[in-house]
């Protein structure tokens, strides 16, 4: 081996530990759209490491880059014969599932309600979340009963749904809450309304940390909440510009 090929495979056996070492925040296949792609994973806004213990860097990785792009792939492949699907805003295409062709019309509602999904629960996680103030906060006493009622109720809701879901604030254009479940990958939207939080409870966004302890998941959770973010979704849903 010459001297200059060893030093490049130093260089590269050196690069390669720096990469492996340094903090990963998504995989690139994740989040890079393309022209004959519409839809992408949207990039992570923290480290993959920012919620641990609550929710461990495994899973983050798993669920973003391999969940959440496996329902943007599947959807990307049904553009390919449906190009309408992209042409309209998620929010039409879910509040109008019935208008889809039937041979695709549950793959649509799987999938674009998986990133819908999955978009609206990467936006409202951040470390540092703080606690609920201002006008969500006035509506969560409103509506809810108050912090401690509303997350002890959203909890035992989340804990009932069977198999696989998600738990969601749902809120109206006037700015009301409730809580409310949905199986699957299903969405408020295709109901008329709007999420303004929700958490996943498919195995998935928990398993390798709390195996079948869902509860314990569900309370650990709220320490992963960004609220500024819930305040600004609240903003947003009151003024008719809230999308997923």
């Amino acid at each position: 081996m010459t001297s200059l090929s060893r030093r490049q495979l130093v260089l590269a056996a050196t690069t390669a530990a720096v990469a492996a070492a340094a903090p990963r925040f998504v995989f690139a296949q994740a989040t890079t759209p393309s022209a004959a792609a519409p839809f992408s994973v949207p990039l992570l806004t923290y480290p993959t490491t920012a919620f641990e213990p609550h929710i461990d860097a495994k899973t983050m990785e798993i669920h973003h880059d391999k969940h959440h792009q496996a329902y943007v792939t599947n959807l990307n492949n049904f553009v390919k014969d449906n190009p309408q699907i992209a042409d309209k805003p998620i929010t039409d295409v879910l509040v109008n599932l019935a208008n889809l062709p039937e041979s695709v019309r549950t793959g649509v509602r799987n999938n674009l309600g998986g990133h819908a999904n999955h978009t609206m629960f990467w936006q409202i996680m951040g470390p540092n979340g703080g606690k609920p103030d201002g006008e969500v906060l006035a509506a969560i006493e409103r509506d809810l009963g108050g912090i401690e009622k509303f997350q002890t109720d959203f909890n035992a809701a989340g804990g009932r749904v069977f198999g696989s879901g998600w738990v969601f604030v749902t809120v109206t254009k006037d700015g009301k809450l409730a809580i409310e479940t949905r199986p699957n990958q299903d969405n408020p939207i295709m109901d008329g309304k709007r999420a303004l939080l929700g958490n996943d409870v498919w195995e998935h966004a928990y398993y390798l940390t709390y195996q079948n302890r869902r509860p314990d998941y569900l309370k650990a959770w709220w320490n992963t909440v960004n609220w500024k973010a819930v305040g600004e979704r609240y903003a947003a849903a009151k003024a008719g510009t809230l999308g997923v």
